[in-house]
């Protein structure tokens, strides 16, 4: 965050004021990396939400994907379970 000197030289941390922002983008698996012929599992395709151009995907390359998805019993206060 932004730091103020306060007086007598004491550091206080200052709240940023703006929007604010989502750490996070939705997308949906389409499969994995393939051709005719071959398949390649370690490479997953991702279709990311509000992304069409080619040069807004560099922002997002060698990010980790987390599938999330609701369950019917609960696991610590939550029906919500993730694979990273």
């Amino acid at each position: 965050g932004v730091l103020s000197w306060q007086a007598g030289g004491q550091r206080r941390a200052m709240k940023k004021v703006g929007e604010p922002c989502t750490l996070y983008s939705k997308g949906r698996i389409l499969g994995y990396k393939r051709s005719k012929a071959n398949q390649y599992e370690n490479t997953s395709l991702i279709k990311i939400e509000n992304v069409v151009q080619r040069s807004e995907t560099e922002f997002y390359l060698g990010k980790r994907v987390a599938y999330i998805y609701k369950a019917k019993r609960e696991i610590n206060g939550s029906k919500y379970r993730v694979i990273w």
